[in-house]
């Protein structure tokens, strides 16, 4: 909040309590519905090595590319519809594979074109269905010698997390709030903003090791972003991080909080590995009294030294994430139009383009009395 300008910083301290309390939202729809989860985290490792390029940073072109098209004929054959980029002398082609072991090479662009209209509308069911008469048309369109019973596609991408894309859909909620000026949306959208800004900030959020569950080193995932700041945040961590700035390229923004985390992940995983192996297993883990109940957690002694290991790291990645907040919420304000939320606005330059940099974007603004 104390990162914003006059308008925003007024605004948001009002309603200070509400996105306090908000901000655990999303966390508590996890429990509620099946599309949550996958949006607090992206597991980039499955999808090969840094940079990560095989992976299209716009959603659509990333759910099309990892998803796989299934035809059933009358005679209980299946087939598949190999995506492009599986096989080398066809990267820019799918591939039919017929019974016969044979295929024929379809043209990319007309099926992300029918993917766009017959899957998208589609990707909160469970069962992406395509319409059998109509495939059964375009395919004859086409000359391939099939016949549809059904048809349907499978998401490879949703279930290793979608958490760039759900900032950037997040977010273009609360650039339509701001415009409204729609109270009750604005802060219901800067809160899970915020939430899905800080998980992009956590290296686990980013790794199929996120709890590192597959090196025998179960419960890293809370002790780095929950044990370590409640032992020493509120004494040791400067969380001073100065004015928020224009965004020009939000989506890139969001890719590169997640890259950036991903490679802390080896760090954050060796580290502890050799602080725990440095001490005896009496100092790791300990037991604490908490509501009345013993719990089970890292000594103090083993998250002391671990916190100290990591030289600042939690400490710099929640300045990050505070950072980002600020940055999004201030630059969702400004794509809207800079709304009067009930501060008066002497001059407000509009938006700059992508050519401006952050620093032009100064405004003039004082509290309305």
């Amino acid at each position: 909040m104390f990162t914003l300008p006059t308008p925003l910083i007024g605004f948001f301290k009002k309603h200070l309590e509400y996105v306090t309390e908000h901000a655990v939202d999303p966390d508590v729809r996890r429990h509620a519905t099946p599309h949550e989860a996958v949006r607090h985290y992206i597991d980039l490792d499955h999808f090969g090595s840094w940079p990560f390029e095989m992976i299209p940073r716009a959603r659509t072109d990333a759910l099309f590319k990892f998803s796989s098209w299934y035809v059933r004929t009358p005679l209980g054959d299946t087939l598949q519809l190999v995506p492009p980029g599986t096989f080398g002398p066809y990267q820019d082609s799918f591939l039919l594979l017929l019974p016969d072991s044979s295929f024929m090479a379809l043209a990319q662009k007309p099926w992300r074109q029918k993917f766009v209209h017959w899957v998208l509308p589609q990707y909160y069911e469970a069962r992406w269905v395509l319409p059998a008469d109509s495939l059964q048309h375009w395919l004859d369109s086409l000359d391939v010698p099939i016949q549809v019973q059904e048809a349907w596609v499978e998401d490879h991408l949703t279930p290793y997390g979608i958490l760039p894309w759900a900032l950037e859909d997040t977010y273009r909620k609360l650039v339509a709030a701001f415009a409204q000026k729609d109270e009750r949306r604005i802060l219901r959208y800067a809160a899970d903003l915020g939430h899905y800004l800080a998980d992009a900030c956590v290296p686990l959020h980013t790794t199929e090791n996120y709890n590192g569950q597959l090196t025998g080193q179960e419960g890293i995932h809370a002790f780095w972003e929950s044990r370590l700041p409640e032992l020493f945040a509120e004494e040791q961590y400067d969380l001073f991080t100065g004015q928020a700035r224009l965004v020009l390229d939000p989506l890139a923004y969001f890719w590169s909080l997640v890259l950036d985390s991903h490679q802390l992940v080896n760090t954050v995983l060796e580290i502890e590995r050799r602080v725990r192996d440095s001490l005896p297993s009496d100092r790791v883990w300990c037991t604490e009294l908490r509501n009345g109940q013993a719990i089970r957690v890292r000594c103090t002694t083993f998250a002391q030294a671990y916190h100290e290991a990591l030289n600042g790291m939690v400490a710099r990645q929640m300045r990050r994430a505070i950072k980002a907040v600020g940055d999004l919420w201030y630059t969702a304000w400004l794509e809207a139009g800079s709304p009067n939320l009930g501060w008066k606005v002497e001059a407000v330059p509009p938006l700059p383009s992508a050519q401006d940099s952050a620093e032009h974007a100064t405004h003039i603004l004082r509290k309305h009395n």
